[in-house]
């Protein structure tokens, strides 16, 4: 029997994506049985990828990348793009990671739903070349969308794959995609975004603050993510609840982060503080709490203060707007 004639099996890196889902289908169409795989980070998530999957009716693989991604955020090759995001590294070591999962589950290539020259960083040829020489299984990754205009892979020598019936999609347009989506019936299309908080400035200024006074402590880095951040000395922060969901989270970790304090009458938020806290900085972090208040005036405020040794009440006055942007991070 020819390989060709063997049910050949995919397995294709997914977003979620317009472009990942796509992959998927221009492989299905020609008879391939294709499976995703998904990675997921305090960076990134894989919710997108879980909806896309169950949408495609295909099993998808979740895989963890936290460690590999703090290990690149320390060490990378290639540097950084617009803001933290080691684009291709990440790719390179997402593409590593997938092809043992491939060896080792059978599949006999890997696809992506890269598109030529579609991100000026890391979808470049050469971007595209790096990853496939630097993940050590190159060969046998193939990417539907382009592959017309990228040399020819292993998978299409061997005849599991027709290039033929690839395409030749390049650039920032979508038009080709979205003619795509609709000749497949694709329904669960998210807007067009990277997904990944290392390219969104807000995030990575708090990053780069961790990362210059508390190091990557992955502890932290998942509280970069919730609320307001204020820095109050070289490891002393203070995390401040935006709402309900956030100020029960903030609360969950203080055993293994620091104390809490909240407000006792007025409507306000959870605050989180670093246990190395000394005594002038809790009331700084007080005063914190008590700007966040809901009331009038610059009146004293009394709040509470929650941790280990047990709980006191204090009062004071709201720290001024000056000193709270001056603080925050």
């Amino acid at each position: 029997m020819s390989e060709r004639l063997e049910k050949i099996k995919a397995l294709s890196l997914l977003s979620g994506g317009l472009d990942s889902q796509l992959a998927v289908c221009v492989l299905r169409e020609q008879g391939i049985h294709v499976e995703g795989l998904t990675f997921e980070s305090p960076f990134f998530s894989s919710v997108n990828a879980r909806n896309a999957a169950e949408s495609l009716g295909i099993p998808l693989r979740v895989v963890d990348f936290t460690n590999e991604i703090i290990e690149l955020l320390k060490n990378n090759k290639h540097g950084f793009g617009a803001g933290m995001n080691p684009c291709i590294d990440c790719h390179a070591v997402m593409i590593k990671k997938a092809g043992m999962i491939m060896g080792q589950m059978g599949f006999h290539f890997l696809s992506t739903g890269e598109v030529l020259n579609q991100r000026p960083m890391s979808q470049n040829r050469q971007s595209l070349n790096v990853v496939m020489d630097e993940s050590g299984c190159g060969e046998f990754l193939v990417r539907p969308l382009s592959a017309r205009l990228l040399a020819e892979t292993e998978p299409e020598k061997r005849g599991w794959v027709d290039r033929s019936r690839l395409l030749a999609i390049e650039g920032r347009n979508r038009k080709a995609q979205y003619k795509l989506a609709r000749h497949f019936g694709l329904t669960n299309i998210p807007q067009p975004a990277g997904g990944c908080k290392l390219t969104e400035p807000n995030f990575c200024k708090r990053l780069m603050d961790l990362a210059r006074h508390e190091g990557l402590d992955l502890r932290i880095i998942r509280l970069l993510l919730l609320g307001r951040h204020f820095r109050l000395g070289s490891k002393i922060r203070v995390v401040v609840g935006r709402d309900e969901s956030e100020n029960g989270l903030l609360e969950e970790t203080a055993e293994l982060m620091g104390f809490i304090i909240q407000p006792e009458i007025v409507p306000g938020p959870s605050c989180l503080v670093s246990s190395e806290a000394d005594e002038k900085q809790t009331l700084v972090a007080a005063a914190i709490c008590a700007r966040y208040c809901d009331l009038e005036g610059e009146i004293p405020v009394s709040v509470k203060i929650v941790s280990a040794s047990g709980t006191r009440t204090i009062n004071v006055l709201p720290e001024t707007r000056a000193e709270i942007e001056r603080m925050r991070i």
